[in-house]
């Protein structure tokens, strides 16, 4: 198994706690790994862009002059795509970005996420994260503290706390999510992961 050290909000060991090597110590599978990535990348993809096409611009129901004799090129609607004001060809359109992932596949793709922060030694333990104000202030000095504060870390907890929410919200290197919420984005596009010991003991439950 592998260890990691538990610590308290000013960076002291209090003792070591084991990591679940059915979730944080598989190999990880970096195909599905990266198939997961282009999903949730995808998901993220609104697909509601869209341009009008010449059967959806105003104007244009007859021929704007006739075909031979004006000594100009022949045109058959001012809504032809040449035509400024006209429609558009070949512009996007309207559609589903989803891709899909049966969920043996998305369950190995996160436990190789978390298996490869695990390697990196970027796994943080906390015995809790309790905070005493909702102030920044206090929030960057516990990752000074962690030696962290200059990274991006992915800050993961069992439940939400009203002092930790307002605290972090304003620190854009900050990600705050539950245990619940544990995704393959998420961990992948951080530096370190930094979580509670009721956090890691639940995502453990739930993967292994």
């Amino acid at each position: 198994m592998k260890k990691v050290n538990l610590l308290n909000l000013k960076g002291e060991k209090v003792k070591d706690i084991n990591l679940n090597d059915e979730v944080f110590g598989i190999t990880p599978n970096k195909n599905v790994l990266y198939d997961a990535i282009i999903l949730a990348r995808a998901s993220l993809r609104q697909g509601t862009h869209k341009t009008k096409n010449r059967s959806e611009v105003s104007g244009g129901g007859r021929k704007p002059w006739r075909q031979k004799g004006t000594g100009r090129a022949r045109q058959g609607s001012i809504r032809a795509v040449q035509w400024v004001g006209g429609g558009n060809y070949g512009t996007p359109v309207p559609r589903d970005y989803s891709k899909k992932q049966n969920r043996k596949e998305r369950r190995i793709a996160i436990k190789s996420a978390l298996s490869e922060k695990a390697n990196e030694k970027a796994i943080i333990a906390l015995e809790n994260l309790v905070l005493k104000t909702p102030k920044t202030k206090e929030m960057i000095e516990i990752l000074e503290s962690l030696k962290i504060a200059d990274k991006k870390v992915l800050i993961v907890v069992k439940e939400f706390d009203e002092n930790l929410i307002l605290a972090s919200r304003n620190l854009q290197n900050i990600v705050l999510i539950s245990a619940d919420e544990i995704n393959v984005l998420d961990v992948v596009g951080t530096d370190y992961i930094v979580a509670t010991e009721d956090a890691l003991n639940q995502i453990e439950e739930v993967l292994r």
